[in-house]
């Protein structure tokens, strides 16, 4: 018997059991091999923190400290920069805005990324208040907590079965039965599913697919120093990666929960539109991938009991916002869970509630 079981774990899950280990024994399961294996394992991995909605954004805030400092923290500078041209200047001037971001100089602009095409790049803008996530480190300081506190991270442990009883539930899997009063639902693209297969009513998230491509440096150059760069409207993005560059359509087609693969056509798309901006072509590929970005109907968090049994706990919808939102919403998470007042303001934790899709 256990506190709490909580099924999924990729950044959500492990974060969420984390804190909840606090309060009381706790055992994750997670159907895969090893932890973050879809869409956790396949992310940007960018801490900015204008980026989302205004409830993501407020988390994104409140997890700024633990992020730089926690276990020596996991952020090391990476930098951000929007550029435009005529034909996406109401685009770029709402993104500029939104993201609140520094428009600078073309020369400047050339400086950070110097392949950056002139003839068609007129306008730049560049934030320095952006991070790179080291994700591996995240998640592992996580389950370093899960463990430290007495609890389980059990692998390769697929759900197929999910029965409520007088004490609580009894979750069955391909390795054995595990029983506790409380069940978190930190299924990623499968938490409409979990749901389900716990007679709870599905609340409608969408899994939106985005797919990556790995590309040699540009001219052999070091990227290093590089910083990401989105074209306007986020209609592709490139950051540096292991020497390398990825380049990113930045797409959201809808999907199934499944184990995702790029899409070849979408890729060349968002490939063309990166090339379009630089004077440096795409020869050739090192590897490509994709991940499901699972959004909730209103593309915000889902965070707390269902209002129908609150014994069933959703920590769902983190899209594209997972590792950047990770300890402030975990640690919201826990605070509903054991009855506490948040740190966070009222209009936040509201906007994470559930109880605003019943």
């Amino acid at each position: 018997m256990t506190d709490f079981i909580i099924i999924g774990g990729g950044i959500a899950g492990i974060s969420a059991a984390a804190r909840l280990s606090h309060l009381g024994r706790v055992t994750l399961l997670e159907r895969e091999g090893a932890l973050g294996y879809h869409a956790s394992g396949r992310s940007a991995a960018l801490f900015e923190e204008t980026y989302g909605k205004p409830s993501v954004v407020a988390l994104n805030r409140a997890s700024k400290s633990y992020h730089m400092t926690e276990n020596g923290g996991v952020l090391s500078p990476r930098g951000i920069m929007l550029v435009g041209s005529p034909a996406t200047a109401e685009v770029f001037d709402h993104d500029l805005k939104t993201m609140e971001m520094d428009p600078v100089t073309m020369a400047e602009a050339l400086r950070l990324f110097p392949i950056l095409d002139p003839a068609v790049v007129d306008r730049a803008a560049w934030h320095s208040e952006a991070w790179d996530i080291d994700t591996d480190r995240l998640i592992q300081n996580f389950a370093r907590e899960v463990r430290g506190n007495g609890g389980q991270v059990v692998t390769g442990a697929e759900v197929t079965g999910i029965t409520r009883t007088a004490l609580g539930w009894q979750v069955l899997t391909t390795l054995d039965a595990y029983d506790a009063p409380i069940l978190v639902n930190a299924a990623g693209a499968w938490v409409d599913v979990v749901a389900g297969m716990a007679g709870i009513k599905p609340l409608g998230f969408t899994p939106l697919r985005r797919s990556m491509a790995r590309i040699p440096a540009p001219g052999g150059r070091d990227v290093s120093a590089w910083p990401m760069v989105f074209g306007a409207g986020e209609d592709w993005y490139a950051k540096p990666d292991a020497g390398a560059l990825i380049v990113s359509p930045a797409e959201e087609d809808p999907a199934e929960p499944h184990d995702a693969w790029a899409d070849d056509m979408v890729l060349a798309e968002g490939l063309a539109r990166y090339e379009a901006h630089v004077t440096e072509p795409v020869t050739r590929l090192l590897s490509s991938w994709a991940g499901l970005r699972t959004f909730s109907p209103d593309r915000q968090l889902v965070l707390g009991p269902d209002p129908a049994n609150p014994a069933f706990v959703w920590c769902a919808g983190q899209g594209g916002y997972g590792f950047q939102t990770s300890p402030a919403a975990s640690q919201l998470l826990a605070d509903i869970v054991a009855g506490r007042a948040s740190d966070l303001d009222a209009e936040t934790v509201a906007a994470t509630n559930p109880g605003r899709f019943r």
